[in-house]
C-alpha cells in the first residue's frame, strides 16, 4: 500500500499557527499531536445488529457508525409474519427481496405451464410488469391459473419491475445507525433511488390457463426451489433474514395452493460464502432437481458458480446480491436478483458521507467484485462531488477463504490510514470488516461516537 504524507507547506502553516500560542515549534520538545476522531462508515454486508457481536468485547466501536442498505420500510405486519417463522429474528435485511425471489419465481412457473427453467426464467420479467396488478401470492397465482398476465407487487418491489437484465429499475435505500451496541431504528431515514422509466416494457410469453385442480402431466411439477444461502462464511450474520424471507415465500406460495397444481418444494443448501462449498451445493442442487437456485448471499460467488447453473439450465435468482458488474454477465437469461445493483447504491452512500463534511477519507473494501466494484462507485461519486484523489484513500484486504483460514490481519491498512490523517473510514465487507475496525483502535484511532 501506498502512504501519503501531508504536504510539507501544510505542515509549516501548522507550526506557524501554533507558535501564537507556544514556543514548542523549533525546539527538542516532543509535540502533543490534535488527535482527528474518525467517523465510520458502513453498507449492507456489516450494517446489521449481529455485526457488533462479532467486535466480541469490543462492541461500543460500532456506536456511531451509520450506512446504507438496500431497505424498503418494512410493514410491522410483515415483520410480524418473518417472526412467525423465526422468533429470534432481529434484522430484516434482504428478507423482503428473499420472499419476493421465491413468489416471483413461483407465479412465473405457474404462467409458464411448466417447471422448464427455460421456459421460467422467460416470464419472471414479465411478472413485475404490464399485466394485471397484484400484491398477494395468493391473488397472483390465482390470476396465473387463470392465465392472465400480472403485474406483482410487494415490499420490496413497490415502485417498478425489473428492467430487460431481470434486476429491480428502482430502490429504496434505508440510512441506518449504531447506538448502544443496536440499530436505533428511530433515526433510520429512507430515499429512493433509480427510474422507472427503465423498467422492461417487453411482453413475455403468452400465459397458459391451468385446466383443472391437478397438475398436467407434461409440467414437470412439482416446482423445485433450492438455498443458496450464506448458513455459515463470513455473509452468515446476514442469513437470518434471508431464510426467513424465503421460508416465508414458500408457506404462502403453498397456502395459495402451490404452483401447477402441487406444493412447490425447497431443498436446503449453504453457499457457505465460499466458492467450493456453493458450487458443491449448486451440484448436488442439480442432481436433485433442483429448478430455480435462490441465491447465492454474496455477489462474489454468484460469480463464480453462474457458469455451473447456467451449463446445468438451471435458474439462479438472488436477493442480496449487489455488484453492478453481474449486469453485463453472459447469463444466456437464467440469472435474476431482487436487490438493486450497486450503481445506486454508491450515490446514496456518497451522499450520506458527504453530508457530514470530511475533509479525508479511506475506503476499505473486501478484495471481490462486490468490494471492489462498489469501493469504485463510492469514489467516482466523491470525486464528481469535488473531493480529489489527494482526500480519498482506496485501500483492500483479502478476506478468508473458509471459516478454519486465518482472520484479516489490518494492522498495516490501519498505520496507513492513520497516517494518511483520514477523518471518515468506510468498510465494504462482511462479518470478517470487524478486523478493520478492531485493527484502527489498536494503533490508536479514535472513533466519533
Amino acid at each position: 500500500m501506498f502512504k501519503t504524507r501531508a504536504p510539507r507547506a501544510a505542515t509549516l502553516a501548522a507550526c506557524a499557527t501554533f507558535l501564537l500560542a507556544t514556543s514548542a515549534c523549533g525546539t527538542d520538545e516532543p509535540e502533543e499531536a490534535t488527535t482527528t476522531q474518525v467517523r465510520l462508515y458502513g453498507t449492507d454486508g456489516n450494517m446489521l445488529n449481529s455485526y457488533a457481536a462479532d467486535l466480541k468485547e469490543r462492541a461500543n466501536l460500532v456506536d456511531g457508525m451509520k450506512g446504507t442498505t438496500p431497505l424498503t420500510q418494512l410493514p410491522e405486519s410483515f415483520k410480524e409474519r418473518l417472526r412467525s417463522v423465526d422468533p429470534t429474528l432481529t434484522d430484516y435485511l434482504y428478507s423482503a427481496e428473499a420472499y419476493d425471489a421465491v413468489v416471483i419465481s413461483a407465479i412465473a412457473a405457474q404462467l409458464a405451464g411448466t417447471t422448464d427453467p427455460a421456459a421460467v426464467a422467460k416470464q419472471i420479467v414479465g411478472v413485475t410488469n404490464g399485466g394485471e396488478r397484484c400484491e398477494t401470492a395468493a391473488i397472483c397465482l390465482a390470476l396465473a391459473r387463470e392465465g392472465k398476465d400480472v403485474e406483482y407487487r410487494s415490499v420490496s418491489l413497490n415502485r417498478a419491475g425489473f428492467t430487460d437484465a431481470g434486476e429491480p429499475a428502482t430502490a429504496s435505500y434505508a440510512t441506518l445507525h449504531f447506538d448502544g451496541q443496536q440499530l436505533n431504528d428511530g433515526k433510520t431515514e429512507f430515499v429512493g433511488a433509480g427510474s422507472e422509466s427503465t423498467a422492461s416494457t417487453k411482453k413475455p410469453p403468452k400465459a397458459k390457463k391451468q385446466s383443472g385442480d391437478k397438475a398436467s402431466p407434461d409440467s414437470g411439477a412439482p416446482l423445485v426451489l433450492g438455498g443458496l444461502l450464506p448458513k455459515t462464511g463470513d455473509l452468515a450474520i446476514a442469513n437470518p433474514p434471508l431464510s426467513a424471507g424465503a421460508a416465508l415465500g414458500m408457506k404462502d406460495v403453498n397456502a395459495a395452493g402451490g404452483v401447477l397444481g402441487e406444493p412447490a418444494v425447497w431443498i436446503d443448501g449453504d453457499d457457505g460464502t465460499s466458492v467450493a462449498v456453493a458450487k458443491a451445493t449448486v451440484a448436488r442442487h442439480v442432481g436433485a432437481g433442483v429448478h430455480v437456485i435462490i441465491g447465492a448471499g454474496a455477489s462474489g460467488i454468484s460469480r463464480e458458480v453462474l457458469p455451473d447453473v447456467v451449463k446445468a439450465g438451471r435458474i439462479l435468482f438472488s436477493p442480496s446480491n449487489t455488484d453492478a458488474s453481474l449486469t453485463e454477465l453472459d447469463d444466456k437469461g437464467l440469472y435474476f436478483r431482487t436487490s438493486p445493483p450497486d450503481s445506486l447504491q454508491g450515490r446514496a452512500l456518497a451522499d450520506v458521507i458527504l453530508r457530514d463534511g470530511p475533509q479525508k477519507i479511506a475506503i476499505v473494501a473486501r478484495d471481490d467484485s462486490y468490494g471492489k466494484g462498489l469501493q469504485e462507485t463510492v469514489r467516482a461519486e466523491l470525486e464528481q462531488a469535488g473531493m480529489g484523489s489527494d482526500r480519498v484513500k482506496l485501500l483492500s484486504y483479502v478476506p478468508p477463504k473458509d471459516a478454519q483460514a486465518n482472520p484479516v490481519d489490518f494492522a498495516g491498512g490501519a498505520r496507513d490510514i492513520k497516517e494518511f490523517g483520514a477523518d471518515a473510514v468506510l468498510i465494504i465487507g462482511f462479518g470478517e470488516s470487524a478486523a478493520v475496525i478492531r485493527g484502527l483502535a489498536d494503533v490508536g484511532v479514535q472513533f466519533r461516537q
